[in-house]
């Protein structure tokens, strides 16, 4: 059954959910990772994965098999699906990598989203699949990072993110929703889109900007409708 919520994200761009992120006083919006690869904006919900420095996984016993990291995220994804990837350890080491991005677009996922390096960024631009980042790196994950959870809570940011959240990442920003706020965040952006809309009109009949923004721009966010 589609996911109603995920279809109205889609027609969202990320600074009218920011600003409902605002209007609401919730967290969400992450400004400082940048798209490295794709050209277009994803939306989905969040499959999680958390990296850690490898001797600070020492003390967790192994479960099962190894595994390379990401490879439990893609496996679970499909196309209404965000891979978003913790590694906040400081380590030059990368996330996400070239095998990775093909493995994800073989499944249809829509982006991926890292806190920390990737790599292999040239072969995710040839196939053109989304990855968000905080940097790029040439380093390989193996003996310096490895992965401790998927679907696990994790932190982007200043937000703390949870399997099946909803994420929505363009240009602009990153925006990382609850999955209990998004009814409330979505009406919001809305409504905002609405009332930009309805300006954008005014400015093309030949109303003064001024008037157009002063009058209704600065204020737009203290009324509901």
């Amino acid at each position: 059954m589609k996911d109603s919520y995920l279809v109205r994200l889609r027609r969202l761009d990320c600074c009218a959910l920011s600003d409902a992120l605002d209007k609401l006083e919730l967290p969400g919006a992450v400004t400082d990772l940048h798209q490295f690869s794709g050209s277009r904006r994803i939306a989905g919900r969040a499959i999680t994965v958390k990296l850690d420095a490898i001797e600070a996984s020492q003390d967790r016993p192994p479960q099962g098999p190894p595994r390379h990291l990401g490879c439990t995220a893609i496996e679970a994804g499909d196309s209404d699906n965000v891979i978003i990837v913790e590694q906040r350890t400081g380590r030059d080491a990368g996330s996400w990598g070239g095998l990775l991005a093909l493995g994800a677009t073989v499944r249809g996922i829509g982006g991926v989203v890292a806190d920390g390096p990737v790599r292999d960024i040239d072969e995710a631009r040839e196939m053109g699949f989304p990855v968000f980042a905080r940097t790029l790196t040439s380093r390989t994950a193996r003996g310096r990072v490895v992965e401790v959870g998927t679907n696990v809570p994790i932190r982007v940011g200043a937000v703390q993110v949870e399997a099946g959240d909803y994420v929505a990442a363009d240009n602009s920003a990153v925006i990382l929703i609850s999955a209990r706020h998004i009814e409330d965040v979505l009406d919001t952006a809305e409504m905002i889109v609405r009332k930009e809309a309805a300006m954008a009109k005014a400015i093309l009949a030949g109303q003064a900007i001024g008037d157009v923004m002063g009058g209704n721009y600065e204020h737009m966010l203290e009324n509901d409708r």
